[in-house]
């Protein structure tokens, strides 16, 4: 196993580059809760192409981008954020990074310009496995597992580059690993 950290709260899962599975093909997976029922957790770097405006028709400016969390219950909205000193709700599941709280807050401080897309993200669906799933899929090096990484990285907009930054912040034992193709069979 290449990974010599355990996933917790807070963790990031970088697929390997050769990832079959088209949910998580070349993804960053912030884990939002990791324990002995599963791990439940949000793709960071796949736009769904919505914004949340077209979701929350009482929010008409909202022009926040939606993101893919995942495969599971993608009839569900969820949320990260860093803006808890107004949210005063959530779950600290990273330094400064918190897992939902009262939307209902958060519409209104969407509705008054008082939090914008640097301080929260939206999720249709999320990334869940069983238990002992993910520690199965580590084993077979299906990913990496990193604690060290920039938060802003999460929250910037260039989604498409996330997971090649993070990689490249593992460190040289990894670095090669971006320059991989996405299908070997182009190599």
């Amino acid at each position: 196993m290449i990974n010599s950290v355990a996933p917790q709260s807070g963790s990031l899962l970088l697929s390997e580059p050769f990832m079959l599975d088209p949910n998580f093909k070349r993804s960053v997976v912030l884990i939002a809760e990791h324990n002995d029922d599963g791990t439940v957790g949000y793709v960071m770097n796949q736009k769904s192409g919505y914004y949340l405006q077209d979701l929350i028709p009482e929010l008409p400016n909202a022009s926040f981008p939606v993101y893919v969390g995942g495969p599971v219950g993608n009839d569900t909205l969820h949320f990260i954020h860093r803006c808890n000193d107004r949210m005063l709700s959530g779950a600290e599941i990273a330094k400064g990074i918190f897992w939902g709280g009262n939307f209902e807050t958060l519409k209104l401080l969407i509705q008054n310009n008082e939090v914008d897309e640097a301080e929260v993200r939206f999720f249709l669906g999320y990334s869940g496995w069983d238990l002992g799933q993910l520690d199965k899929e580590l084993q077979q090096n299906s990913w990496l597992v990193t604690n060290n990484y920039d938060s802003g990285f999460l929250f910037d907009d260039e989604h498409d580059n996330l997971w090649r930054n993070v990689i490249l912040g593992l460190g040289p034992k990894y670095a090669h690993i971006v320059n991989f193709p996405e299908n070997p069979q182009w190599n």
